[in-house]
């Protein structure tokens, strides 16, 4: 399976995904995006069309992917409940529920975040 096809793929189902979930003021929507090089979560208010908070594995410390997205997990949920948000509603942006989206989706809720 060629990259164009793997894309095309990933985008149908991230499209059938946010057809059914939206974020509030009082739950937003956990956006993750992963690269081959990092993972971009943001916190988003899709009634506001308004992002709340965001990170990226880029500024985190850590050897491995796998470090840095559980360190950037712990950094979102952190982020959140200084904005006063504690549960969220968690959009895996099409990819499979394995590897650094676990970690940092795992990282995120042992920090307190609902989801």
């Amino acid at each position: 399976m060629d990259t164009k096809e793997k894309t095309i793929r990933r985008t149908r189902r991230h499209n059938r995904v946010r057809a059914k979930v939206a974020g509030t003021a009082s739950r937003p929507r956990l956006s993750i995006f992963r690269s081959n090089t990092q993972i971009v979560a943001q916190l988003i208010d899709d009634e506001k069309m308004n992002t709340i908070a965001s990170v990226s594995t880029k500024t985190q410390k850590g050897k491995t992917q796998g470090e840095r997205s559980i360190e950037a997990g712990t950094e979102i949920a952190k982020v959140a409940k200084e904005k006063g948000v504690e549960t969220v509603v968690f959009d895996r942006g099409g990819y499979l529920y394995t590897g650094n989206i676990k970690a940092f989706a795992d990282a995120a809720r042992k920090e307190g975040l609902i989801f």
